[in-house]
């Protein structure tokens, strides 16, 4: 069980820096809420935001990351370091033109890309013209952010996460100065997030420089592009672009369909989906990261004996977390935006709108947490065509789902043959109308789908595999996440969070009761009840107070 504990180890420090990751990142959002709201502008900086990031997490975290950490660790397990480092210039050279290539391109396509992304906006030319501005100034953070995730390939294979971990909170500070010093000086005072994008994006790749310095990584340009590695790696990446990063591209769909729905529905649900990513990140991404480089390192031993173990012990952690995680943002969804959003521009309507969109949102945490651990043993096993397979049936099922519950839309004149096509399909299948709460939900049931088909294959493929332990955890911390909720329901209920007399000290100081006395409550349930997975997360939970001591006495 060695790399059990390298795996608890290594999500601690992941956990820890993330952690600080979605604090800061929260912190930009409730800046941009406070300036722009969920207003029309808004929804132009977060649809042209959404293109680079989602290109970033198909060429960089869906694919490139986990396409090269298996190929990295089996050299580095097999041939040695040197020839590792060798193969690691090669890919950075590869990938750096590759990038470069690719930035030039969007650019240049920026108006179709945006088009394409958010049809609805096409109605409004002024909205429209304006994300087809931020898309292009902000589509270099692709070249420098991939080569990010390229880092963190090599570094996590070394087993060092704390600088890929903590790069994030540079792009969110830099987001945060430049909102505040020079939006106030800027004609369109969106443009502002454009330029912290930019900026945020080449600090973390100047961040990870000297760490991977340390290591005895020294960067000369290597055009040995024929190497039997590098096109093992390609080959790994061509199905890794769709099947890693399912859930983002199912997100985008929303996007897509949201551009269609009444203004306001495209920050809703992007507001949503942050705070979303804070458990998630802070949590399943930590294991996640940690996770990938001892399954390839184990699968690179050929000890499947101990893989499964890992795996086993991994996805039961995901249930200690995720299921409480779920019930409390389904609980706290108004109080947290009334309390961290709703001033300024951001108001007692978008704060409904945000919280109805998380709710719905939250219940797809489970199948996502699961997804970021299963799909990195197919990886770790250079097998790339099942989760392709398994992410084209749950993109499907996502696209119709959003159509049959966000209600029937109207095309009314617009020229735009894909919202004429969309307009026509939802007329057919629409069955509920919750207009974004649809398209969060539809969310929420892909990725669950996503996970179970995932695992279902990955037990007929390691069998023997102790599905029932999973399911006897999911069942008894489902059981104790739902005895925590009741009472923190029946207290938030009672508070009216949005109205004109709301107290930010009284109602912040009954948050903060709901937050504790959920965490004791479960704690508390865990351990009377004897949950298998308390002395592990206890282990984690003290390691992550420990450096938080550190650093604030």
């Amino acid at each position: 069980m060695e790399e059990v504990g390298r795996i608890t180890r290594a999500a601690g420090v992941v956990g820890f820096f993330t952690l600080l990751s979605r604090l800061t990142g929260l912190l930009r959002d409730m800046v941009v809420g406070y300036l722009f709201g969920a207003q029309g502008v808004a929804d132009a900086f977060f649809v042209a935001f959404r293109i680079p990031n989602l290109l970033r997490r198909l060429t960089a975290e869906g694919a490139l990351t986990a396409g090269f950490i298996p190929i990295f660790t089996d050299y580095l397990t097999n041939r040695g370091k040197d020839e590792a480092m060798r193969i690691a210039r090669i890919v950075f050279t590869f990938a750096g033109l590759f990038l470069g290539l690719l930035t030039l391109l969007g650019i240049f396509f920026a108006a179709p890309l945006t088009e394409l992304f958010a049809p609805g906006f096409r109605a409004d030319g002024e909205k429209f013209a304006l994300t087809v501005f931020l898309t292009r100034l902000m589509f270099p953070y692709v070249f420098f952010v991939s080569l990010v995730a390229l880092a963190m390939g090599v570094l996590n294979s070394l087993r060092h996460f704390m600088a890929p971990a903590l790069s994030p909170v540079l792009l969110n500070l830099s987001i945060v100065l430049c909102a505040l010093l020079f939006a106030p000086f800027l004609d369109r005072p969106v443009i502002a997030l454009g330029y912290g994008v930019v900026i945020g994006g080449a600090t973390q790749l100047l961040l990870q420089i000297p760490y991977l310095s340390r290591q005895g990584f020294t960067y000369a340009p290597d055009y040995h592009f024929t190497d039997p590695a590098l096109k093992r790696l390609l080959l790994l990446m061509g199905p890794m672009l769709f099947g890693a990063a399912v859930y983002q591209i199912n997100v985008l769909v929303s996007t897509i369909l949201a551009s269609l729905l009444p203004e306001g529905s495209v920050s809703y649900l992007y507001y949503a989906d942050r705070l979303l990513q804070f458990p998630l990140g802070i949590f399943a991404v930590a294991l996640g990261t940690a996770a990938l480089p001892s399954f390839s390192s184990l699968v690179a031993r050929k000890e499947i004996a101990e893989l499964k173990a890992g795996l086993s012990y991994s996805l039961r952690l995901v249930n200690f977390i995720s299921l409480p995680a779920t019930l409390g943002l389904m609980v706290v969804s108004v109080p947290v935006f009334s309390l961290l959003f709703q001033r300024g521009a951001f108001d007692a309507a978008a704060t409904l709108g945000t919280a109805r969109a998380l709710i719905y949102f939250s219940l797809g945490l489970w199948g996502v947490s699961g997804t970021r651990l299963v799909v990195p043993v197919f990886y770790a096993m250079e097998d790339t065509r099942t989760p392709v397979w398994v992410a084209s049936w749950s993109f499907a099922l996502n696209f119709v789902c959003s159509l049959a519950l966000m209600g029937e839309i109207s095309s009314g004149s617009d020229p735009n043959l894909l919202t004429r096509m969309i307009a026509t399909a939802s007329g057919g299948i629409a069955i509920f109308s919750l207009s974004h709460g649809g398209l969060a939900l539809a969310t929420a049931i892909s990725a669950t789908f996503n996970f179970l088909a995932l695992l279902w294959i990955l037990r007929r493929r390691l069998r023997p595999f102790p599905l029932t332990d999973f399911f006897f955890s999911f069942r008894h911390n489902l059981f104790n996440a739902l005895l925590m909720a009741l009472p923190l329901l029946l207290i938030a209920r009672s508070v009216d969070w949005v109205g004109a007399e709301r107290s930010l000290w009284w109602h912040g100081a009954i948050f903060l009761s709901l937050l504790g006395l959920g965490t004791v409550l479960y704690l508390a349930l865990s351990r009377l009840l004897r949950s298998p997975e308390w002395p592990v997360v206890r282990e984690i939970g003290l390691k992550i107070s420990g450096r938080l001591l550190k650093i604030f006495v």
